[in-house]
C-alpha cells in the first residue's frame, strides 16, 4: 500500500518516470566491480525533457530500501547521509551534476562515459561531506537510480537498478589450483621434494668447486729444477779438418 501511495503522490508533484534502468558499464576497462567500488554507464541522452537548472542525483540504496524510498527527502540529510550507510541510513545520494555533463549524443568514438561509485577515498571519513561518493562498506547488494531535483524538488527518475554486488576476497584454502585436481598433501609434498632437490644440487656444486679449487692448488707448486749437465762432445771426423786440429 505504501508504494501505491507514493507512486501516486509523485505523480500529483509532476515527477517524471524516465524510461531508463541504470546498468553496469560495458567498458572494456578493468575493475567494473571491485571490493568497495563498481562503475555506471553515464545516463547520457537520459533526461533531455528536465531543465537545464536541474540537478541530477545518484541514489545509492540496499534493496529493502527501494520500494519504500521517499524521493522528497533532500540530499545531505541525516537520513541520506553517507557515512551512516548501511546501518542507520539505508540510502544515501551523491554525484550531483547538471544535465550538460550528460550530453547527447550518447558518447564518441573512444569517448569512456562511465561513473565509479566509492571512489572518494578522502572524504570517507568526513562527516561534514554527506554526500561523499566513498567507498562501499560490503559487498551489497546495492541498487541505484537517478534523481533530478530542482527547487521545488524532484522532477524525474529513472528506474531502479538491478542488484548489484561487489567482489569479495576468499580464504586462501577455496582458490583451486589451475589445471589440477591435486590434494593440498601432494601439494605439500612436492614442494617438500623441490626444496631437498634445490639443497642437493647446492652441495654438488659446492664440492665441484672445491675439487676444482684443490687441483687448481696442486698444480700451481713447482719443485725445485734439477741441474742440467750437458757433455760436449766432437764427432770423429771433426779432427779431420785442418781447422780443427790447429
Amino acid at each position: 500500500m505504501l508504494p501505491l501511495l507514493l507512486l501516486l503522490l509523485a505523480t500529483a508533484h509532476g515527477l517524471e518516470k524516465v524510461p531508463y534502468k541504470p546498468t553496469l558499464a560495458g567498458s572494456p576497462l578493468g575493475g567494473l566491480t571491485t571490493a568497495s567500488t563498481f562503475v555506471l554507464e553515464q545516463p547520457r541522452c537520459v533526461f533531455t525533457d528536465v531543465a537545464s537548472d536541474a540537478v541530477i542525483w545518484l541514489v545509492v540504496a540496499v534493496p529493502e530500501a527501494v520500494n519504500t524510498f521517499n524521493n522528497s527527502v533532500e540530499p545531505g540529510t541525516p537520513e541520506r547521509d553517507f557515512h551512516d550507510f548501511p546501518t542507520s541510513t539505508l540510502a544515501y545520494m551523491t554525484l550531483n551534476t547538471t544535465n550538460v555533463n550528460y550530453p547527447c549524443p550518447p558518447s564518441a568514438p573512444g569517448e569512456i562515459t562511465v561513473l565509479r561509485v566509492g571512489s572518494e577515498t578522502s572524504c570517507a571519513g568526513d562527516t561534514k561531506r554527506p554526500t561523499c561518493n566513498g567507498p562501499l562498506p560490503g559487498p551489497g547488494p546495492y541498487q541505484v537510480k537517478f534523481l533530478a531535483l530542482n527547487d521545488s524538488g524532484p522532477v524525474a527518475e529513472s528506474k531502479w537498478s538491478d542488484p548489484i554486488m561487489l567482489k569479495t576476497a576468499k580464504p586462501p584454502g577455496s582458490i583451486p589450483v589451475m589445471g589440477s585436481g591435486h590434494s593440498a598433501g601432494m601439494i605439500a609434498l612436492t614442494s617438500i621434494l623441490s626444496i631437498l632437490f634445490a639443497i642437493l644440487l647446492a652441495g654438488l656444486v659446492a664440492m665441484l668447486v672445491f675439487w676444482g679449487s684443490d687441483a687448481c692448488g696442486g698444480s700451481s707448486t713447482f719443485s725445485k729444477p734439477e741441474a742440467v749437465t750437458v757433455q760436449r762432445y766432437n764427432t770423429h771426423h771433426v779432427y779431420d779438418q785442418p781447422a780443427a786440429r790447429l
